[in-house]
């Protein structure tokens, strides 16, 4: 869509079950627990799959998503020739401060209809991260709630690890650089 110029520069809009939607602006808590996502995500997988944050994955023919990360399968054309789909996604994030309800009652549920083995909903706002998996067409049917003290497993990735706090910040998982 964006490719074509249906839309202004800048704009911020996905394709979800036909449907265009206008993505909420990105503030700084939200920014910032991406790129923490970014950061440990990239550790912790190495070589092991692709880190593809804030770009379109393509679930079927109405819905083209951007979720705020992506944890691929590795592909020897990293994606150039085409979006991932479904098959590629080992996990997909969205980061809610103010999105919450959107994000868990209706994109998780095109995501499990997808196919999207396991999703992960990090709520600012809750504090705490919802881990779902077992994908079926009518929704997730395993759904989690972690908070502070616990640990976040990519399914896929046997070993890989994340602590919920420093997922949900606000410190950083590295010391600045002196």
């Amino acid at each position: 869509m964006g490719e074509f110029g249906l839309f202004g520069d800048g704009a911020r809009v996905e394709l979800l079950d036909g449907e265009v939607i206008e993505m909420s602006p990105i503030g700084s808590p939200h920014a910032s627990c991406v790129a923490r996502l970014n950061f440990l995500l990239m550790r912790a997988v190495g070589s092991r799959a692709l880190i593809f944050p804030q770009n379109p994955v393509g679930l079927d023919n109405y819905s083209e998503p951007q979720p705020d990360i992506a944890v691929l399968a590795p592909r020897p054309d990293g994606y150039s020739q085409s979006h991932p789909t479904p098959p590629d996604v080992l996990l997909l994030i969205e980061v809610a401060d103010t999105t919450l309800p959107f994000d868990r009652d209706h994109k998780s549920f095109v995501y499990a209809r997808s196919g999207v083995r396991q999703t992960w909903i990090v709520d600012l706002t809750g504090d705490e991260v919802l881990v779902m998996g077992s994908p079926a067409p009518d929704g997730y049917g395993r759904v989690r709630s972690l908070r502070r003290g616990e640990q976040l497993e990519i399914e896929a990735l046997e070993s890989v690890v994340l602590h919920v706090d420093d997922v949900l910040g606000p410190d950083w998982p590295v010391q600045p650089v002196r």
